[in-house]
């Protein structure tokens, strides 16, 4: 019946990877983007973090995650004679990696830290029915590979205090121990072999270390306390401290070197000796500055108790909070390092009044593996019922019409030129409303770029429509949500004069009823100005939970707008000539 379960389970998860939301811009702009410009000639504006002159994030992490499969799609197709690989197929590429990672890694190491086969399969299949694990660990984020990486971290500190030659052999060594054990052949020693996979032990664990801080400075926080019970080891075994501390500041070495390469692409060697880019420790400098992060956004301490991890767990967050009023005090179940790297993890992130769910992440997995459910129909039905509607609500509607949106707009703009009747290809101007900001890597485009300035960007297109005869240049503006006149008004100043074909193009949720005023067919045509919009496109299964208004038109009201008239339209712009 298990097995049954997580096959379907397994499914889900693979819908909920390709299906195309967008939780938060960090999982473009922190990832793909960075290196979609350098390896494809992909239209690509690198954010804040990577161009700042103390740079906090550092692309070690990155590299294998995007780096290496664009490079081998890249390669693929300059062999088979087809130039660059298009946008949807890397896109869809990616996800499916950050599947295959989740699939193979996450539930590998949850089988592992489960200690008693009677509750494994029912903990694996409870992580794999969470919609974190369906949305969040199949995206590109950081905190995805943080997850993996905190999970292994502990997997790793278990093997090497256990030291058991079962447990922390490599799978190569298996078919050699098992024909000698056996026959009584002459193989390698136990000892030697034993300390052999117990130096291997050592080297995963610094790089995942290494890593782990190289991604985000948070990782140490999951691993402080578990990491507490290495230290009677080292006690009675020295040089394995000293092994993992070689192997960390080797990997410490590359990392850096890597970073500063990629900040500095002509620094020499000697020059990076001398001054060396560290990202981590600028990510901590920039992290302990409270006016730093209220630029971001400030938070109540006590947010990711209460409000986060209740978003994240649900139900089994309250079963949770529940079995605490119980005696013991603390559970039995709630007595291991998985908790213990959840719950102390917390409560230092809650030390930093910037708090979003997703910095919590690598909880879900270690927090779900200590709740027992006991067959509880109740609690089955309420997981049923909240995972499948934030399975849905953040995997598929959560502003999911703007990869859509972004991978079809150079054939919207190429249709609706042709449409106009226009031979040449003119410079397409298209401006961002009330959506997160728009991946510019996803447009695609093989020709030459450059940056308009912070919030734009011109790119040529090396895929418009062949009748045109011409590559269209794209510039992209992203408004955020700037009032509704201020909107107009930089329209306004874009779109040509009366006679001459627009090439402004406007990408806006449908439920701003604001701009009903500008469409032709509305009632209310008489009340606009001299801007008229014409929906070109439209993907219905679009959300933008950050257009509520309940204090202005009311509960029931916004419900309405926002749910009823749900969607992302693009609308080519024009002037209303007499």
């Amino acid at each position: 019946m298990w097995r049954r379960t997580y096959l379907l389970l397994l499914l889900i998860r693979v819908y909920f990877a390709l299906s195309p939301s967008y939780l938060h811009p960090d999982e473009h702009f922190q990832g793909p983007e960075v290196f979609a410009g350098r390896v494809l000639a992909y239209p690509s504006q690198l954010p804040w973090e990577f161009t700042t002159s103390l740079p906090i994030r550092s692309v070690f992490p990155l590299w294998p995650i995007y780096e290496v499969p664009m490079s081998l799609l890249k390669w693929f197709y300059t062999e088979i004679g087809s130039g660059s690989p298009p946008p949807q197929l890397v896109y869809y590429a990616l996800r499916a990696g950050m599947f295959l990672l989740s699939f193979v890694l996450e539930d590998w190491a949850i089988y592992e830290l489960v200690p008693s086969p009677r509750h494994r399969r029912a903990t694996v299949v409870l992580v794999a029915s969470s919609y974190v694990t369906w949305t969040y660990q199949t995206h590109t984020f950081s905190n995805s590979l943080e997850t993996l990486l905190v999970a292994w971290g502990l997997v790793l500190i278990r093997r090497i205090v256990e030291n058991k030659v079962r447990a922390v052999y490599p799978l190569h060594s298996i078919p050699v121990l098992l024909p000698c054990a056996t026959l009584g052949c002459a193989g390698p020693r136990t000892d030697q072999l034993q300390q052999r996979s117990s130096y291997f032990s050592y080297a995963v664990f610094s790089f995942i270390a290494v890593v782990g801080v190289f991604n985000r400075i948070t990782f140490p926080a999951f691993l402080l306390f578990p990491g507490l019970q290495l230290l009677p080891y080292f006690q009675r075994k020295p040089a394995s401290l000293a092994a993992i501390i070689g192997f960390g500041l080797l990997f410490s070495l590359t990392a850096i070197y890597i970073d500063t390469s990629f900040y500095r692409p002509t620094a020499s060697i000697l020059s990076i000796i001398r001054d060396p880019i560290i990202t981590p420790l600028n990510n901590i400098l920039y992290n302990t500055d409270k006016n730093n992060l209220a630029i971001h956004g400030l938070h109540p301490h006590h947010q990711h108790f209460l409000a986060n991890l209740t978003q994240l767990l649900g139900p089994a967050y309250i079963v949770m909070i529940l079995s605490l009023f119980s005696r013991p005090i603390v559970p039995f179940a709630m007595r291991n390092a998985r908790a213990l790297s959840a719950v102390s993890a917390t409560f230092i992130l809650s030390i930093f009044p910037h708090q979003e769910p997703r910095f919590l992440l690598p909880c879900v997995p270690l927090l779900l593996s200590c709740v027992r459910m006991h067959r509880n129909r109740l609690f089955l039905a309420t997981w049923i019922i909240f995972n499948a509607a934030m399975g849905f609500l953040m995997g598929v509607y959560h502003q999911g019409g703007i990869v859509p949106a972004q991978l079809a707009m150079r054939d919207i703009i190429n249709t609706n030129t042709v449409a106009q009747g226009i031979k040449s290809a003119p410079d397409a101007t298209v401006f961002w409303w009330k959506t997160y900001s728009p991946p510019l890597w996803l447009l695609g485009a093989d020709g030459d770029h450059a940056s308009a300035d912070a919030s734009a960007s011109s790119y040529a297109d090396a895929g418009a429509n062949t009748a045109l005869n011409k590559t269209t240049s794209i510039s992209t503006f992203d408004l955020m949500g700037i009032p509704g006149p201020e909107m107009i008004t930089r329209l306004d100043s874009s779109v040509p004069t009366c006679g001459s074909s627009s090439p402004v193009y406007l990408v806006a949720p449908t439920s701003a009823t604001f701009l009903d005023s500008y469409i032709p067919d509305s009632s209310e045509t008489e009340r606009a100005a001299n801007l008229q919009l014409y929906r070109l496109w439209s993907y219905r299964q679009h959300l933008n939970l950050d257009d509520m208004d309940f204090g202005e038109d009311g509960v029931k009201e916004t419900l309405g707008r926002v749910i009823g008239r749900r969607g992302l339209g693009v609308w080519s712009v024009r002037r209303r000539c007499k």
